[in-house]
C-alpha cells in the first residue's frame, strides 16, 4: 500500500513538472522578446539589418530601427517615400569604450533609390568623424523633396523604396572588428503643392528586394522531381514578391496623383481675379446717377 501511494506520488510530480516546463516554453513563444529569430526587438522595430542592398532590412518612416554589428560591416535598410515627402535620415553609431580603440573613425550614411541611385543630400552630416574618446557619433541626410514624375534622363528621387547604407569608411585596422549598435530613423515632412508637377509615375521603384532560389539543370531521368522543384520554387517566388511589394508600399498607399494644395490657390487666385475685375469696372464706370436726379447737360 506504501509502495503505491509513493509511486503515485512521484508520478504526479512528474506530470507536474512537465506542465509547468510546457508553461514555460508557451510563454517563451508568444513572447516576441524572447525569440531573437524574429529580427524585431519587444516593440515591434526591426533588431537587424542586412548586408546588401537585396538583404536590406525593411522599415517604415517613423520607426526607430537597431542593428548590431562590428567596425567594418555594412548595414542596409530599406523604407517606401511617397511623391511631396521630403525625407530627413539620420542615424547614430553607438561606438565601444574608448580604452579599446586605436583612434579616429569616419562614418557615413548614403541613400540610394528604388534603381539604386545614389541620391544627395542638401542637408546634414552625411559623413561624419568620431574621435578615439567618443562615445557615439550621429548622422543626417536630408533629400531633395520627392517628385511624383520627372524626365528619364533626370536623377530627380521618385515615389518608391529608398535604402540607407551605413559604414565606416575610415578607421584603424587595429579597429577592425569592434562591436558597435547602430539606430537609424527616416521621418519626412509635406513639401506642399509647389513642389508639385504635371505628371505621375507609372509605376513605383520598388524592386524586388528578395529573389527565388536558382534552379540548376537535372537528367531527363530526373524530369518529375525538377517539375515539382519548379512549382515549389514557382510559388515561393511569388510569396517573396507579394510580401516584398507589400513591405514596399507606404500603409495609406502611393497618393501620387492629381490633387495637389495648388488647386487652392488657383481658386483664390480666380475669386481674386474677379474681385479685381469687378471692382475696376466701377471705379471706370464712375458714380452712377442717382434716381429721380435730371440727366447731364
Amino acid at each position: 500500500m506504501r509502495r503505491t501511494r509513493a509511486l503515485r506520488a512521484l508520478t504526479g510530480a512528474v506530470l507536474t513538472g512537465f506542465a509547468l516546463l510546457a508553461a514555460a516554453g508557451t510563454a517563451s513563444a508568444d513572447d516576441p522578446s524572447a525569440s531573437p529569430g524574429t529580427g524585431r526587438d519587444g516593440d515591434g522595430a526591426p533588431a537587424a539589418a542586412g548586408t546588401t542592398f537585396r538583404l536590406a532590412t525593411q522599415i517604415r518612416q517613423g520607426e526607430r530601427a537597431a542593428a548590431e554589428g562590428s567596425a567594418g560591416d555594412y548595414f542596409y535598410w530599406v523604407f517606401p517615400a511617397d511623391a511631396g515627402q521630403r525625407v530627413t535620415v539620420t542615424a547614430t553609431v553607438k561606438l565601444p569604450e574608448s580604452a579599446g580603440r586605436q583612434g579616429t573613425s569616419r562614418w557615413r550614411i548614403d541613400v540610394h533609390d528604388g534603381l539604386r541611385r545614389r541620391q544627395a543630400c542638401v542637408h546634414g552630416s552625411q559623413t561624419k568623424a568620431a574621435p578615439a574618446d567618443a562615445a557615439s557619433v550621429e548622422l543626417s541626410c536630408t533629400l531633395r523633396t520627392v517628385r511624383a514624375w520627372a524626365e528619364p534622363w533626370s536623377d530627380a528621387p521618385l515615389p518608391g523604396s529608398y535604402y540607407v547604407r551605413l559604414t565606416v569608411v575610415d578607421l584603424p585596422q587595429r579597429d577592425l572588428g569592434l562591436p558597435v549598435r547602430a539606430e537609424i530613423e527616416a521621418t519626412s515632412v509635406d513639401a506642399g503643392g509647389a513642389h508639385a508637377v504635371d505628371g505621375r509615375l507609372a509605376t513605383p521603384l520598388v524592386p524586388l528586394t528578395v529573389t527565388g532560389p536558382e534552379r540548376d539543370d537535372r537528367d531527363s531521368s530526373q524530369q518529375e522531381q525538377d517539375e515539382q522543384q519548379e512549382q515549389d520554387e514557382q510559388q515561393e517566388q511569388d510569396e517573396q514578391q507579394e510580401t516584398a511589394e507589400a513591405a514596399g508600399a507606404p500603409e495609406d498607399g502611393w497618393s501620387s496623383g492629381w490633387w495637389t494644395d495648388r488647386w487652392l490657390w488657383t481658386a483664390a487666385g480666380g475669386l481674386l481675379t474677379a474681385f479685381t475685375t469687378a471692382a475696376g469696372y466701377s471705379l471706370a464706370r464712375g458714380p452712377g446717377r442717382r434716381p429721380g436726379a435730371p440727366p447731364r447737360a
